[in-house]
């Protein structure tokens, strides 16, 4: 039996998935669960790395090491190819993210052996505003794949992935526009569907438009914790008698998952110490200088992104950071976490306008939204659809699901 695979690497979590004739369906990648969150960890004394919940749970545990988490930004960033400390190794971002994507490709091999055609799920725009960059991203992502042994790598635009995934439980044919809010990007996609288009080879002339921007979970999470946890630890402090601020790129830093390990060194720390003998309040920097001494950055992270998805919700909940920082455990309400997203969900709602303008359909062409994306279940977000597209019907599938599943549909259709 032929089989088609599909793998989709996400900021923040990652799928493989396969297809035969028949059915597409999502394989167990880590104890039967089907998403794998995209985080490595790398004990210090640089054995083999773990990865998904295993990585996290070896952080959270204590143990020696480093956690990354975010790497799918470094793509297309000058970051890719620089070296960061692993122990007393060096190593560079992609060979991080070669690491991870074999892990998953071990996974798929053992489901399909002798795989070696794959579609990568990609967003529409890696980098905003910047092809070149876009190009070196998708170039990264087709050579770590070929790396690992496949000779056919294909390419689907990931809101494209989730139409495909959608057009298998319809009844009709219909304008959909597909909304894609992910770990790092959120995507747009108007396309044509139904049952007989399904079963079309080439379904370029089905695609109305097609964009994206480079916002997503983890911006949400960086808003968050700028707002709400990082004046706790010194964020636009005042210094000498309030002459002054402290600057912002250690808090920014500790405030997005990919930069917080660059704050893990001595330099840091001292600076830090010098800083402290300004700020007018002291006690704040303590607090971050807890976080980076024992390594807890990540810990913060995962607490404020676990806030931000409680507030899907509750109205109220409580962030417990105490243990991490030596500080309060503040109150984070959903109204001033929607005020701190406010101007990047403005931005959606702005993209989402851009995308019926490039189709050249009004807002009564389209048949329904179809929202996926492990953000889009955000009251806010599903507010400013609505909005939007007053009157439209919004549908949801599977949020971390949808992508991969259309990647295998995609294989089937390109290699059979």
């Amino acid at each position: 039996m032929t089989l088609f695979c599909g793998i989709d690497f996400g900021t923040s979590n990652s799928t493989v998935s396969l297809a035969d004739a028949d059915r597409a369906w999502l394989i167990g990648l880590e104890d039967q669960a089907e998403t794998l969150p995209s985080a490595v960890f790398w004990e210090q004394d640089g054995g083999a790395p773990e990865f998904g919940r295993a990585a996290i749970a070896a952080y959270l545990r204590g143990d020696e090491g480093r956690l990354m988490r975010g790497l799918k930004s470094t793509l297309g960033s000058g970051m890719i190819d620089e070296r960061t400390a692993i122990g007393s190794r060096a190593v560079t971002f992609r060979e991080v993210l070669t690491r991870f994507m074999r892990h998953m490709v071990g996974v798929l091999r053992d489901h399909a052996p002798g795989a070696d055609r794959v579609v990568l799920g990609r967003p529409v725009h890696f980098v905003d505003g910047d092809d070149a960059g876009d190009l070196k991203a998708q170039t990264a992502l087709e050579e770590i794949a070929r790396g690992l042994g496949f000779r056919e790598v294909s390419f689907q635009y990931e809101p494209i992935a989730a139409a495909l995934q959608y057009e298998q439980g319809i009844a009709r044919e219909e304008l959909v526009l597909i909304v894609d809010i992910g770990g790092g990007t959120s995507d747009f996609s108007i396309v044509r569907v139904s049952p007989t288009r399904a079963r079309a080879a080439d379904r370029g002339a089905d695609i109305l438009a097609n964009d994206g921007i480079r916002v997503g979970g983890t911006d949400f999470d960086r808003f968050l914790s700028l707002a709400e946890v990082m004046p706790h630890l010194g964020y636009k402090a005042t210094t000498k008698g309030g002459q002054g601020l402290m600057p912002n790129h250690y808090f920014l830093d500790l405030a997005t998952w990919h930069r917080i390990n660059m704050l893990y060194t001595q330099r840091c720390l001292a600076d830090l110490k010098a800083f402290r003998r300004e700020v007018d309040r002291p006690e704040l920097l303590d607090r971050l200088m807890k976080v980076i001494s024992e390594r807890q950055g990540h810990a913060v992270a995962m607490a404020v992104e676990a806030a931000k998805i409680a507030l899907s919700d509750q109205e109220v909940v409580r962030l417990q950071l105490a243990a991490l920082t030596g500080g309060p455990n503040p109150m984070l309400r959903r109204e001033g976490f929607e005020a701190a997203v406010l101007p990047q969900v403005e931005r959606i709602s702005e993209r989402l306008g851009a995308v019926l303008a490039q189709a050249g359909v009004g807002v009564a062409d389209i048949g329904t939204v179809f929202m996926t994306g492990g953000s889009s279940g955000l009251p806010i977000l599903r507010a400013c659809v609505q909005a939007a597209l007053p009157g439209v019907a919004i549908a949801t599938g599977d949020m971390l699901g949808s992508v991969g599943t259309g990647l295998a549909l995609d294989a089937r259709r390109k290699f059979s």
